[in-house]
């Protein structure tokens, strides 16, 4: 109530992880670190996977959580947990204040740290006997506000190196990842783009910083591009298991990188950075756009790179406009996230999670503006969907109040954090939970084969580990709260569904979709987890 009363928002969750996961997503939508209150002990440990989420990522939040008194540290106080030592090695910095005088002292830092450098997660330790404590005005050391990050520039010569590079590619792609979406980098990435035509490909969370709709996208021939390029601009991406590491099978072995990082620590990590250009990725991109206008350098259409790309694009588009044209019940992926896309407005944020709704929605929705697109990220993390969710809805009511924000979540993901609904409603949240439902992780079992293998038998031993409840309802969950929950089994069930949901202004909506359960991606050329030949 002591902050209520300063201005600060206040969001109370049902869960603590839900809470660190809303935290840093609103830490990734406007670079400023919200801070996720924790009680001690369990609660503590309950947010360890979300500092490790927020690390993963690079994303700043600050957690500050409640101890036992100091004085009964190992007599076996109530929740007794090392929990400074316990955090430490999931977040960058990890501290105890001594004393209350120096609580400013220690906010300061933790403000820097979880913002400056590489954004990351950071851990404030609070024991109840230096809370229940007193201090004069006079004896705190208080400390001026943070300033915003400085803006670091690469080394001109290096960046004279790149462009060079870049202009003898026969075969260049760019790489926007979500580093570039934090840095609000899109408006030098999109006039180099715009610039040069070359062919650029999003990360999940890279999408929007330029649209998805842009002529240079070529998202749909990932794969050929990743194999063929020669060149490969990083803007804000690194080459972990996301990119496959760089390495053979899925990039060319000759291939040439130059990267832009905040951290030098990331250059030459899976394989040699042909270029390294160390700085803040809005201000190196700013460079490398005034070097590569200077050039006039614009890469040509009728090459064969690009004719090959512009081919695979049309090839791809076309199967999974098939899979989108087929609204035989029971439905499918394709067709689903097609009357989905369709029917929504534009520019709509967009969270997904789960196996195959997050990794085939990622290819069907388009994203147009960046940090529009929140999603399992670098940690592959299940049980985000609704922290994120409300985080996004909240900087929507305050910066954009008639902009939606949309929830895709398969039923496994839906789960993870389902009592959130609450919470979304209790704070007046309209966002809109799609459940897309194949009664189990990337395929279920149909009622028939279900019941035969759990009725009169152990169905610990008789069901498979990805099994879910066939039919489970879980729009219903919407009658606690007094909204609305729909079933939906048609294309004309979903439309319809959708645009009602879409009418209402202060309650989350739960659409709840049954698919095939053995409805599956388009055949991939390589698994997205491709081994990387070590």
């Amino acid at each position: 109530m002591a902050l209520q009363l300063e201005g600060i928002k206040y969001i109370g969750f049902r869960n603590e992880q839900a809470a660190c996961y809303a935290a840093q997503a609103i830490g990734y939508i406007t670079r400023k670190p919200a801070v996720c209150l924790t009680v001690s002990g369990p609660g503590l440990l309950h947010v360890i996977g979300g500092m490790s989420n927020a690390q993963s990522n690079c994303w700043p939040v600050i957690v500050i959580g409640g101890s036992s008194d100091q004085a009964q540290e190992r007599l076996g106080a109530f929740q007794e947990c090392f929990q400074v030592e316990s955090s430490r090695l999931h977040c960058k910095m990890s501290a105890r204040p001594p004393n209350l005088s120096s609580i400013p002292r220690f906010v300061a830092d933790a403000v820097k740290l979880s913002t400056y450098g590489r954004p990351g997660a950071v851990y404030l330790d609070f024991p109840g006997d230096l809370l229940n404590a007193t201090v004069s005005e006079e004896d705190t050391d208080w400390i001026p506000s943070i300033p915003e990050p400085p803006s670091t520039m690469a080394s001109p010569c290096q960046v004279a190196k790149a462009v060079k590079l870049i202009l003898a590619a026969e075969k260049p792609l760019f790489i926007i990842g979500k580093g570039a979406a934090y840095a609000k980098a899109e408006d030098p990435i999109r006039n180099i783009v715009n610039q040069t035509n070359i062919p650029f490909l999003p990360t999940p969370m890279g999408k929007g910083v330029v649209s998805d709709l842009h002529r240079c996208c070529v998202g749909p021939a990932r794969s050929l591009a990743l194999q063929k390029a020669d060149v490969v601009v990083l803007f804000g991406a690194r080459l972990n298991w996301m990119l496959h590491f760089g390495r053979l099978p899925r990039f060319n072995p000759d291939v040439k990188v130059i990267q832009i990082d905040i951290s030098p620590e990331e250059f030459h990590s899976s394989l040699p950075t042909a270029v390294a250009l160390h700085g803040d990725l809005r201000t190196v991109s700013k460079q490398l756009e005034e070097e590569l206008v200077k050039t006039g350098h614009v890469f040509k259409d009728s090459s064969l790179w690009w004719m090959s790309l512009k081919e695979k694009v049309c090839q791809n588009r076309e199967v999974n406009q098939r899979s989108a044209e087929d609204t035989e019940e029971p439905l499918n992926y394709y067709a689903v996230f097609h009357c989905i896309q369709e029917t929504l407005p534009k520019n709509c944020m967009i969270i997904s999670e789960g196996a195959n709704t997050m990794d085939i929605g990622r290819t069907v929705f388009m994203n147009e503006l960046p940090r529009h697109r929140l999603d399992a990220g670098t940690f592959g993390t299940m049980g985000v969907g609704f922290g994120y969710a409300i985080a996004a809805a909240l900087w929507c009511r305050d910066n954009s109040p008639r902009k939606r924000v949309v929830c895709i979540e398969g039923d496994s993901a839906f789960g993870f954090s389902a009592m959130e609904v609450e919470t979304m409603s209790r704070y007046k949240l309209p966002v809109i939970i799609i459940v897309v439902n194949n009664n189990g992780i990337y395929a279920g079992l149909d009622h028939g084969l279900f019941h035969d293998l759990a009725d009169g038998s152990d169905p610990a031993i008789t069901l498979p580990p990805t099994s879910l409840t066939p039919g489970c309802r879980y729009e219903k969950m919407a009658e606690m709260y007094g909204g609305k929950g729909y079933v939906c089994k048609s294309i004309k069930e979903l439309h319809s569904a959708v645009e009602n949901a879409l009418k209402e202004t202060s309650k989350p909506t739960i659409i709840n979709v049954f698919i095939s359960p053995v409805a599956q991606r388009k055949a991939q050329d390589f698994d997205w987890l491709t081994r990387a030949k070590m």
